[in-house]
């Protein structure tokens, strides 16, 4: 089998969605990125998305050359039929299902189907994202267990092999913090402190030694204990 050169990443905007993004640029020839804009809270990741893949082309020549055409997908109607504290101006709080009320139900899944559907168009098998069960808020549409339930429907759909890479799958925060390092060292840090966008509530006026956010919600407390941690050297 031919190892695959190219590789499209899910690409938000936000902390792990930019590792994942210097990891494919790292491992291959060409990369293309795609984002969706669903009518999500935390519609500012939308802006930041350009101004990192700006950045990361004009401070990592090595990669620049690698890193090909960006794509947008409307997501409107996902935004329509939801009604989660991602999609609507209400509280951040566990549901009684247990999920919070963040979880935009069939969110990943939509994503990785659009996003399959548009590599087959570009002539790429790979699918890369920055879904984590590790440390991460209990959405069950990030467990590995979906990734590979989601992988084996898309490749009979589509009667062609297609591989979703989740190369934070198995880390914790501060061991994605510690993959940014190792993958461009602190002018990578740097810019995903200063560039990328995580909190859900949009927050961007604040500046954290861990990034911009509002310091409080679940996305923001798990990027600052991660940060924490990293910085402390508790990473093995």
């Amino acid at each position: 089998m031919v190892k695959p050169t190219s590789a499209l990443v899910l690409f938000s905007g936000g902390q792990d969605s930019t590792t994942c993004l210097a990891s494919a640029l790292k491992r291959f020839a060409h990369v293309e990125t795609v984002g969706f804009d669903y009518g999500q809270r935390h519609k500012v990741e939308l802006r930041c998305r350009k101004n990192v893949l700006n950045a990361i082309r004009s401070k990592f020549p090595q990669w620049a050359d690698r890193l090909g055409e960006d794509h947008m997908i409307d997501l409107a109607a996902l935004g329509e039929i939801s009604d989660t504290a991602l999609t609507r101006d209400t509280d951040i709080e566990e549901g009684e299902n247990g999920l919070p009320s963040t979880f935009v139900p069939g969110r990943n899944l939509i994503f990785l189907t659009l996003s399959a559907a548009l590599a087959w168009r570009r002539g790429i098998s790979v699918l890369v994202g920055g879904m984590c069960e590790t440390d991460y808020s209990g959405y069950p549409d990030c467990r590995r267990d979906t990734i590979d339930a989601q992988q084996k429907a898309i490749g009979l759909g589509m009667d062609r092999s297609i591989i979703i890479e989740t190369p934070l799958m198995w880390l914790d925060k501060a061991e994605t913090w510690q993959l940014a390092a190792d993958l461009g060292g602190q002018a990578l840090v740097d810019l995903i402190v200063d560039e990328t966008h995580t909190c859900y509530k949009g927050e961007r006026l604040r500046r954290h030694a861990w990034g911009y956010g509002c310091g409080e919600c679940p996305a923001c407390q798990l990027r600052k204990a991660g940060f924490e941690k990293w910085k402390q050297g508790a990473v093995a």
